[in-house]
């Protein structure tokens, strides 16, 4: 079995009174090859100044984690087809709603994926077929309840 991790870092600004609620949400990702990510919760959940605007929220990591797995899986598909890939780009978005129990969860996410080849493209079907692929493949995919909708553009 592999394992995967990551620290996720958060310290009380000096003088922040903490039971008023009125801190910063501002903290670090850190993962195991020395990336650091600057992380705060949403400013949509929780309102500027307590939230910072230009850091990663795990609502967006979340699009993020389903967009980059379905991607690597189709850049190997689409190698093992013999189709060379000069870009891929996929404008991810990911909706909040209310579940039965009227709690927030992150619902869809929709994969809007444009891949610019060199030479010889696939025709749609083939191309939808290596998305297909892809989703299928991709354990964070496999690991949501997520509904998630691809629509290549």
């Amino acid at each position: 079995m592999t394992t995967f991790g990551a620290t996720v870092l958060w310290t009380r600004p000096e003088g922040a009174v903490f039971i008023d609620n009125k801190y910063s949400r501002a903290h670090v990702w850190q993962f195991d090859g020395g990336a650091e990510v600057p992380a705060s919760s949403s400013p949509h959940i929780v309102r500027l100044p307590y939230s910072t605007a230009e850091n990663v929220d795990p609502e967006e990591a979340f699009v993020a984690s389903i967009s980059s797995c379905h991607m690597l899986f189709f850049l190997s598909g689409a190698a093992k087809k013999g189709f060379v890939i000069d870009e891929y780009r996929d404008a991810a978005e990911g909706e909040l709603a209310k579940n039965n129990q009227g709690k927030l969860y992150v619902s869809r996410v929709t994969l809007k994926p444009h891949v610019t080849y060199a030479g010889a493209a696939p025709d749609v079907e083939t191309e939808q077929h290596l998305h297909h692929e892809a989703h299928e493949q991709c354990f964070i995919a496999n690991s949501v309840l997520t509904h998630i909708n691809v629509q290549p553009v």
